[in-house]
């Protein structure tokens, strides 16, 4: 509550002033920017996937990417959510932000045959979902990849 202190000839009693206190206000914004800026980081893809290195130039990826991940015991996950080979196509339609114009991103375990990497690509490629980018650790340029045979 606050009071002004004006000369007024015509009232003796202090009149109150009407004004928003904004501090409080700013208080509650930093708090919530600070929680925001911690939790950011924590909402990327958590799947223990060993996944090789590769020496390309790294690519921008798109604000919310696709991924789909092949993991070890060779079962499939959108993201974290884990999805059987017969339900991906239906699951890959019915996410909203999925078209089958954008990329998805295959992440395999370095422990996945090429056959069964080549075998979910076909999977995809029949589903409609031709554009797909595969997902490396990133290594010095002009490095070879880990597990590459040296001569």
């Amino acid at each position: 509550m606050a009071v002004s202190l004006a000369d007024n000839d015509d009232d003796d009693d202090f009149s109150e002033t009407h004004d928003i206190n904004v501090t409080p206000f700013i208080d509650v914004i930093l708090v919530l920017l600070i929680i925001f800026m911690v939790a950011a980081p924590l909402s990327t893809v958590d799947l223990p996937i060993d996944l090789p290195t590769s020496s390309a130039t790294p690519q921008k990826k798109p604000d919310k990417p696709t991924y789909l991940s092949i993991k070890p015991d060779l079962t499939l996950a959108i993201g974290e959510n884990p999805v059987q080979r017969a339900e991906l196509i239906g699951t890959l339609d019915g996410l909203s932000d999925m078209s089958k114009d954008k990329y998805v991103f295959l992440r395999a375990d370095r422990s996945v045959p090429y056959g069964e990497l080549m075998g979910v690509m076909e999977l995809l490629r029949s589903g409609g979902y031709a554009r797909v980018k595969l997902v490396a650790l990133e290594g010095p340029p002009g490095a070879p990849a880990a597990g590459a045979a040296q001569p």
